[in-house]
């Protein structure tokens, strides 16, 4: 089955192989879509390409998502590819890993305003430039949260502030943009062992703990995650806006461990 035959979409934010980012291009590619891809830097490119290569992919445009020129000449690179943009996949985040320890109340101005920059602002930003592309036929913006937003996570710190502000993000944007059918919505997994997930502090920890507590007693896999997005790009989620989607094995509902485990 090919539920996105026919659709386009730039995918932000693949790091390796191992990305939240590259499980849902994945899918996508599998889904039959037609992708392409932003990077940061010559290292993320030259690890990408192969990835992009191997779903097809021959389009990569390095962007600084902090930069308006960067962001302006992606995105008239990708209009001058495709005349239009069916789906947005928003996988952008960082705050100073030597913040992801102690304690939150340590948060230094300069790495708060760059956490929400980066992690927030930037959603804004491509929502913005990817709209001319979309207002036509309608299309799909996602993001990716995780549950330190409205729960307190060890070491998280000034990430689940930025992601609380970027779950804010998507319900407005998702009002502002739905009378022209784009959609937005976002994916919130359970911890998973990425690069940017390394960087929290008590990872290992973390991670074990949901993986033996969840419901389903399992974290999120990359396939789960990507065929989330894969529904809610589809026309199965044509009705769905201003979600957050959890594909956390059913963490979130607890409201402590379960009992073999206290």
């Amino acid at each position: 089955m090919h539920a996105l035959a026919g659709k386009r979409g730039l995918i932000m934010g693949v790091a390796n192989e191992r990305s939240i980012a590259w499980g849902i291009a994945k899918a996508c590619a599998e889904a039959g879509a037609e992708l392409a891809f932003t990077y940061q830097g010559e290292a993320f490119g030259s690890r990408l390409k192969p990835l992009a290569e191997s779903v097809g992919s021959d389009f990569m445009v390095d962007v600084d998502v902090t930069d308006d020129a960067s962001l302006d000449a992606a995105f008239a690179a990708l209009a001058d590819r495709w005349p239009t943009l069916d789906f947005l996949v928003h996988a952008i985040a960082f705050s100073d890993k030597n913040e992801l320890t102690g304690r939150f109340l340590n948060t230094s101005r300069a790495n708060f305003k760059n956490s929400l920059d980066i992690s927030c602002y930037s959603f804004i930003e491509v929502a913005r430039r990817a709209h001319p592309l979309m207002v036509d036929n309608g299309g799909t913006l996602i993001t990716l949260t995780y549950m330190g937003s409205n729960r307190v996570t060890p070491s998280y710190n000034v990430m689940g502030v930025a992601k609380a502000a970027l779950e804010s993000t998507v319900r407005y944007l998702a009002n502002d943009l739905g009378p022209e059918g784009i959609r937005v919505n976002a994916v919130s997994p359970g911890p998973m062992k990425t690069l940017a997930g390394a960087a929290i502090g008590g990872a290992r920890k973390t991670y074990k703990h949901t993986d033996t507590n969840a419901p389903l007693r399992s974290n999120a896999t990359l396939e789960a995650v990507g065929g989330t997005a894969v529904y809610l790009i589809s026309d199965a989620g044509a009705c769905t806006t201003g979600e957050v989607i959890r594909v956390d094995g059913g963490f979130h509902v607890l409201g402590m461990p379960q009992a073999e485990n206290l």
